[in-house]
């Protein structure tokens, strides 16, 4: 689905196949002023206090996010957050900003060229994330959904109280996700992001 106004916000989420392998996250696509914005919204069974923490705190972003941070995000500013390497690979450090930090509602930063904007709204004794991710490169969109999609199930598990290994690097192709690329590609109305092949240009 895709929208031409960034201020509102998809209404009727794209939903799979229940049957469909894998099953994935709800999901929708967003175009204004050139730029593509992947909305994935995502059910947790703890309260936005948790989720927060887990958005923002460097030791609880190691543990499930592809980053982590030198500083807690609760605050505005500028940040560095560190890509975290899966071992064959050095970290890499990226200057970032905070831009909007309203706990446990609202989470916007910078991550390199994207923007992100976490929100929190609570549903029942739980809570409903929504991340937006504002891309730079649009052809991104079903690698990015694809690879939140496999961070987000990690973080429910470490909410849980269990202690999943992080999903990063190549460890992604063993959890699923050239299969969740196509699949959030189809939901999205693009083609899948094949990584490695320079992208065109007009």
């Amino acid at each position: 689905m895709v929208r031409l106004n960034s201020k509102t916000r998809p209404d009727n989420k794209s939903r799979p196949d229940p049957a469909s392998k894998p099953a994935l996250g709800s999901v929708a696509r967003e175009v204004s002023n050139g730029r593509t914005t992947i909305v994935l919204t995502w059910d947790f069974e703890q309260g936005a206090a948790s989720v927060w923490s887990l958005l923002t705190k460097p030791e609880s972003l190691r543990a499930w996010a592809p980053y982590t941070a030198d500083r807690d995000l609760s605050q505005v500013g500028r940040v560095v957050l560190t890509m975290l390497g899966d071992g064959d690979g050095p970290d890499v450090d990226v200057p970032s900003v905070v831009l909007v930090a309203d706990a446990p509602r609202l989470l916007e930063h910078s991550w390199a060229s994207d923007m992100l904007a976490w929100r929190l709204t609570p549903v029942g004794s739980g809570c409903r994330l929504t991340l937006h991710q504002t891309l730079a490169d649009a052809s991104m969109a079903s690698a990015n959904a694809a690879g939140w999609h496999l961070c987000l199930q990690v973080a429910a598990a470490v909410l849980a109280g269990k202690h999943p290994a992080p999903v990063r690097g190549m460890a992604a192709m063993e959890r699923g996700w050239s299969e969740l690329n196509d699949g959030y590609a189809a939901v999205l109305g693009v083609a899948p992001t094949r990584l490695g092949e320079v992208p065109k240009t007009a």
